[in-house]
């Protein structure tokens, strides 16, 4: 196994990585950042307040981009596998 290898091997998991958990990333820091403007707004000073909003999120981009998301980790994992004669040898 090369250093070429190993460095897209490393590449890919974490490229795969990113994809998977940017959905999730990306809407929670949109809804807290509007939670707390509106906190900030209305003065409430509440820190539980945005784990409601926020699960709720979660749950809704689970619902809609989780099969894309499963999918994506097929994908790697059925290429990674396949590849594992052609990495070992070399």
């Amino acid at each position: 196994m090369t250093e070429e290898i190993v460095i897209k091997l490393g590449q890919d998991a974490l490229r795969t990585t990113a994809m998977v958990a940017a959905p999730l990333l990306i809407s929670t820091l949109i809804v807290g950042l509007a939670v707390s403007i509106f906190q900030a707004l209305t003065q409430i000073n509440e820190a539980t307040l945005t784990f409601v909003p926020k699960m709720i999120i979660i749950g809704l981009i689970m619902v809609f981009a989780g099969p894309w998301m499963l999918d994506l980790l097929q994908n790697y994992t059925v290429t990674l596998f396949e590849s594992i004669s052609t990495i070992v040898r070399e």
